[in-house]
């Protein structure tokens, strides 16, 4: 390379580093961007299907209450509902319990 040719590409690459930082003052933060704060719990709307069992209902209502809890939270809530859900299946299972008159002798 002649010293010609190098003094024209440093003054080329002079140039376009000058136009590349144009507008921004050395030691100056790139934005004034206060800090972030995350987002806070919102509701996932998701849509709850009535089933006709009272307990069961009862139970899906509840998870309308992790709606307004921080992911920490949800945990309590979807142990809760899982063991009232969990109660009403092994309902169905235990023997009907008889009356006061169906022991008859």
């Amino acid at each position: 390379m002649t010293d010609e040719a190098a003094e024209t590409r440093a003054e080329a690459q002079s140039a376009a580093g000058a136009d590349a930082g144009a507008g921004v003052e050395v030691g100056a933060p790139a934005e004034s961007a206060e800090p972030v704060e995350p987002a806070g719990p919102a509701a996932l709307g998701v849509v709850r299907t009535p089933t006709g069992h009272a307990g069961v209902d009862a139970h899906l209502a509840r998870l309308a209450d992790a709606d307004h809890l921080g992911a920490d939270g949800h945990v309590a809530v979807y142990e809760d509902v899982h063991r009232g859900l969990r109660e009403a299946l092994t309902a169905l299972d235990a023997p009907p319990v008889p009356g006061p008159y169906e022991n008859r002798s």
